[in-house]
């Protein structure tokens, strides 16, 4: 049995993997922190921010609400207060179509 390495999940993301995982600016990031109560990063001894998984689902639901569905930040908050679980599910839906497409894509590319 040959030996692989087993992959190591991160805990803690940092500012600037966060921005460069959504194609923002870092500003961005902390903007949002301010304005979404629902992210809540945790703060090192020197302030820096460090983002959790949650922190991260958090950012890819907002993201999808406010650049890729056009919301204004009052309206995405509103959303967020009404059913959060529903915008969820919605964005979790959305990537796996995305995912699909990219599998058709390169199956199509390939005959």
């Amino acid at each position: 049995m040959p030996y692989r390495e087993k992959e190591i999940e991160k805990l803690y993301y940092s500012i600037g993997e966060v921005s460069k995982m959504f194609d923002v600016n870092t500003s961005l990031i902390r903007f949002w922190e301010k304005e979404f109560d629902i992210i809540k990063p945790k703060k090192n001894k020197k302030g820096n921010r460090l983002f959790t998984k949650q922190d991260l689902e958090n950012f890819q639901i907002i993201f999808h609400l406010v650049k890729e569905r056009g919301y204004t930040l009052q309206g995405a908050k509103d959303k967020l207060k009404d059913n959060k679980d529903d915008v969820a599910d919605t964005v979790e839906m959305v990537k796996r179509l995305e995912n699909v497409k990219a599998f058709l894509l390169e199956l199509k590319k390939s005959l």
